[in-house]
């Protein structure tokens, strides 16, 4: 969404990715590392060994070469973006046989509920659409890029800004409707300080996953909840330090640009 948006290369925006993905994943460890060393009595339970533990990565690696297959095609060229969508849902369906995790009777409850799911994010696409439009027919995103630059013409003050709307924004918003309507305000801004557009797409993306883990939204934080069987209460208790953890790794990615384009640039996608 961020790339139809920018006009940003699609593959460059998925390698960019994996920096912040990996600061996302460290910052998660530490918090996990502090909480085991605080609570002793949790260092006496052994996995499953390492044996069983083969067992599972070598039974999961059909599932992880999908990310595999979709990137790679894309940076090969074999297909583009939109294509690879549809091949990754072909690969899973496979997948679904192949694990017999579905059958052919779920197939029509399969469809209604991706139709749905899909009628929903297209509803918010179009709505977004609009009002993005009409965002642009009131020159309002001047009127934002004049407001910022009228508190200052720091960038590092001006980013600082943009990310803490967005943190607020994606709390209760969902990260498409608020691409559509942020970025196109936003980038134009960041291009003036000299941000690179692929950087700003990541730091954007982080900051709005950020929001899919916070109530009152947190579409992934209350399915998460709905899959353990827990209320949200407990759960939102024990999220806070995560949370931290994760907006400390997203002013890190905002102020290390080669986290986001060290990859890249080695691989040529960008300049």
């Amino acid at each position: 969404m961020y790339s139809l948006v920018s006009s940003t290369s699609i593959a460059a925006l998925f390698m960019a990715g994996v920096g912040p993905g990996l600061v996302w994943v460290g910052a998660c460890m530490i918090v996990v590392a502090i909480y085991a060393a605080r609570h002793p009595e949790l260092k006496g339970k052994k996995g499953p060994g390492l044996k069983q533990d083969l067992i599972i990565l070598w039974r999961a690696i059909p599932s992880l070469l999908t990310m595999v297959i979709v990137i790679g095609g894309i940076l090969i060229g074999w297909f583009t973006a939109t294509e690879s969508s549809a091949i990754a849902v072909v690969y899973c369906l496979i997948l679904g046989f192949a694990y017999k995790a579905i059958k052919v009777a779920d197939l029509p409850r399969i469809i209604l509920e991706a139709s749905r799911t899909t009628a929903i994010v297209m509803l918010l696409v179009g709505v977004s659409s609009a009002l993005s439009w009409v965002m642009a027919f009131a020159r309002i995103p001047q009127m934002v890029s004049n407001l910022m630059l009228g508190i200052s013409n720091n960038g590092t003050v001006i980013l600082i800004i943009m990310m803490l709307i967005l943190l607020v924004v994606g709390t209760f918003m969902d990260p498409t409707p608020a691409i559509l309507i942020f970025v196109p305000i936003f980038l134009p801004i960041v291009m003036t300080f000299g941000i690179h557009p692929v950087h700003f797409g990541t730091m954007v993306v982080y900051n709005l996953c950020v929001g899919l883990l916070t109530p009152p939204v947190g579409n992934v934080l209350f399915i998460a909840s709905r899959v353990a069987g827990l209320r949200i209460e407990p759960v939102v208790a024990k999220l806070v330090w995560f949370l931290l953890a994760l907006v400390v790794g997203l002013f890190v990615v905002v102020f290390t640009p080669a986290i986001s384009l060290a990859i890249p640039t080695a691989m040529g996608l960008i300049t």
